[in-house]
């Protein structure tokens, strides 16, 4: 009888010991996770800058010289407004918490003057874009030179009431 009631004093240790152990890796799993959503967040906008920036450096078209007339080369936009003059709303188009705020001071740093600034109606934007009003194109390349951006293409999908008196919209994507 002896026997048994050692037994039974070892046989609670062991279990105590288990459960201790498995609470700890349950804490262990869930602060490794926590670690990684808080830095990816501060890291993914790096990364996926550096990603476009590497990507366009290697996939430079490959242009086919040819016999045939030479294009002739597109006219010059021209300037009509300075810096201080043209309005630029940004809308945040990838989603990630304060990114059009912080485009926003960027904008206002080279000399532009911020309207609004919000959300884009959607997300998932892969690359910046700058969007121009009628006869804005030329701001809208120096804007485009100016922050380094890709992308500008003509205003598509908002109306001049929308833009609030802005010569120009920046939706953030997840790369510039």
């Amino acid at each position: 009888m002896e026997h048994f009631a050692t037994t039974e004093l070892v046989r609670p240790w062991r279990t105590a010991t288990l459960v201790v152990t498995g609470i700890a890796a349950v804490e262990l799993v869930l602060l490794v996770g926590a670690g990684i959503v808080l830095l990816g967040k501060q890291i993914a906008p790096h990364v996926h800058a550096a990603a476009a920036r590497t990507a366009a450096e290697t996939s430079k078209p490959v242009v086919h010289k040819s016999a045939a007339a030479p294009v002739p080369k597109p006219q010059r936009a021209v300037i009509k407004l300075s810096r201080a003059e043209t309005k630029v709303m940004v809308l945040n188009g990838n989603g990630v918490s304060g990114a059009a705020a912080l485009a926003a001071s960027l904008v206002r740093a080279r000399g532009y003057v911020v309207g609004e600034v919000g959300n884009a109606p959607q997300t998932g934007y892969a690359k910046t874009i700058v969007m121009y009003r009628p006869h804005f194109r030329g701001e809208a390349l120096r804007f485009k030179r100016d922050l380094n951006l890709s992308v500008v293409a003509p205003l598509d999908g908002m109306t001049p009431k929308q833009l609030k008196g802005a010569h120009l919209v920046e939706i953030l994507g997840s790369a510039r």
